[in-house]
């Protein structure tokens, strides 16, 4: 598959199979092309956490117990099923790679927009290297990730945060999901002759 074929046709996958975590091998693989990602002045500011199997357990405890406080009644059964439904998001599939934005602290030349730029990128080479590998991934953000006991379990700093997880495996969609996007042309402004 070409970059080009590979831009075209990846699509996030929210549907994966109850199978084996993927191999060692091919996340080593997902995580060198991630590293490769281009950064200001080579601050290689990432962190990666692979969970897999029961190693997601104790993120879902995390984020049950974090989900009773943003219920209005954690023993209602609305609050119930809500407390679950957060504390299963780690387990959708059997792989799941916490991506952390950590800054260079000794840097003076570290910019933080550029960072998050840089492991937004890293992001992008993994999906682009899963979907290359014939697996199924997507990138999952929001406030459960970016919580401070999610935070705290991954023992970050202040200065560190949690951009997202991916989580990769064995596509079970039925059918890959269309593209909905504003066509580019309608999104750029071409400048082309100096109007001084």
């Amino acid at each position: 598959m070409n970059i080009t074929e590979a831009i075209q046709t990846r699509r996030s996958i929210k549907i994966f199979k109850d199978v084996e975590p993927v191999s060692k091998e091919v996340v080593e693989q997902l995580l060198q092309a991630a590293i490769m990602a281009p950064n200001h002045h080579h601050t290689e500011p990432w962190k990666f956490f692979v969970l897999q199997g029961d190693g997601r357990l104790p993120l879902s405890r995390v984020l049950a117990e974090w989900a009773k406080s943003r219920v209005d009644d954690p023993a209602s059964e609305a609050g119930q099923k809500r407390i679950k439904k957060i504390s299963r998001k780690p387990l959708i599939a059997p792989t799941a790679i916490v991506v952390a934005l950590s800054p260079k602290q000794d840097s003076k030349k570290a910019i933080y927009i550029e960072d998050v730029s840089a492991v937004s990128a890293a992001v992008q080479n993994i999906l682009l290297e899963a979907h290359g590998l014939g697996l199924g991934a997507i990138w999952k953000s929001g406030p459960a990730y970016y919580a401070a006991p999610v935070k705290n379990y991954f023992k970050l700093t202040d200065e560190e945060e949690i951009l997202g997880v991916i989580f990769v495996g064995e596509s079970d969609m039925k059918k890959n999901p269309e593209p909905k996007r504003i066509p580019f042309e309608e999104k750029t402004v071409w400048i082309t002759e100096d109007e001084k």
